[in-house]
């Protein structure tokens, strides 16, 4: 129903280009809302039904854009001077959805070389196989997630594990829903420098 473009988007874009890692923030389609879309988000998912309800129809197109968007950068990335072979997604709560989306759906030519989903919404996948070339993937997520949304990412870590492909889980005992980039002075704020450590253990940060 919103972006948060800043915490979410180019935040992160702006830390992985200070690594050496070139970045593209990715504006996927949303539900229509009024002029405050994240207040019209708080009223409506107390009702999780009516929540279910008026987000559903357009979660496919969101994903459809996170296929999109992995296939364009691979196809143009000559033109870059970037690695199509290196290409991953990373997303946040909504936008972690659309990054498992892509984890599961993607065709060949569309194949991440990682997928990064961070506190994502995950159980419209809980009846999806494992893509036997799966990507290696890194999840992070927090216990008191306000959403209920913790036990998502255990889910999709166990699916992962399971099918003997890479995963990793960071779980935080304290750092709710959407902590993305912002700093609390809790170790959440640290999620990103795991996610990079992670990135240079799979090889994704030498040149």
């Amino acid at each position: 129903m919103a972006l948060s473009i800043t915490s979410e988007g180019t935040d992160v874009a702006k830390y992985l280009a200070a690594k050496g890692v070139t970045a593209f923030v990715l504006k996927y389609r949303l539900a229509h809302t009024g002029e405050d879309a994240t207040q019209e988000f708080t009223n409506l998912i107390a009702d999780r039904q009516k929540f279910v309800d008026t987000v559903g129809k357009v979660i496919p197109l969101s994903i459809a854009d996170g296929q999109a968007a992995v296939t364009f950068v691979r196809q143009h990335a000559s033109e870059w001077g970037i690695s199509a072979d290196r290409v991953g997604i990373i997303g946040f709560s909504a936008g972690g959805e659309v990054a498992t989306g892509v984890a599961f759906r993607y065709k060949p030519e569309g194949r991440p070389a990682f997928v990064a989903p961070i506190y994502p919404a995950t159980t419209r996948f809980k009846d999806a196989s494992v893509p036997p070339d799966a990507p290696p993937m890194f999840i992070a997520a927090a216990t008191d997630d306000q959403l209920g949304l913790a036990p998502d990412s255990i889910a999709l870590y166990e699916k992962w594990r399971q099918a003997q492909k890479s995963v990793e889980l960071h779980m935080y005992a304290k750092g709710g829903h959407g902590f993305g980039m912002h700093l609390h002075n809790i170790p959440t704020d640290h999620w990103i420098d795991r996610f990079a450590d992670w990135l240079a253990l799979q090889g994704l940060l030498k040149k």
